[in-house]
């Protein structure tokens, strides 16, 4: 099963940074419920922010690499989020070679931070190995607002 959490690209500078979105939905089933209502869980809010981070690369590398999570120098929670928020996740590559990737990032909810993460190691495989690189166009495209392609 395919988990995505990006709805939206909302903004791109291959090599550099992306801005995306996910609306969260009451009825989605990752919802942890605490003593003060449904909370997403912090690992679905950095793996939020690791997806735009990988469509940051894949999009950089025309869709010839993917970054795959090695380690998190550093990752802060600063509130919840609750079922409806939209989260905003925003990556900038701090620096990459063909062989890896250093990225920081944050995910906010209507301008409040959510999540900081800092120190984002991802090695760069081929992307190949894991999805067709014509799926992953027809994905970006429309995530970036270009509609189906056919």
């Amino acid at each position: 099963m395919r988990f995505h959490l990006i709805d939206r690209i909302e903004t791109l500078a291959p090599g550099e940074h992306i801005s995306a979105r996910k609306v969260t939905a009451a009825d989605e089933t990752h919802w942890q419920h605490t003593g003060q209502g449904p909370d997403l869980p912090f690992g679905l809010a950095l793996e939020a922010l690791c997806q735009a981070a990988t469509w940051l690369i894949m999009i950089s590398t025309d869709h010839r690499q993917r970054a795959a999570l090695l380690a998190v120098g550093e990752a802060t929670r600063h509130r919840a989020v609750a079922p409806g928020d939209v989260l905003h996740m925003e990556a900038t590559i701090e620096s990459m070679t063909e062989e890896a990737a250093i990225l920081d990032g944050t995910v906010s909810v209507g301008g409040e931070t959510v999540l900081r993460a800092e120190g984002i190691l991802c090695a760069l495989i081929d992307a190949e190995r894991l999805d067709d690189p014509a799926a992953t166009r027809r994905m970006a495209h429309q995530l970036q607002g270009g509609g189906p392609v056919g």
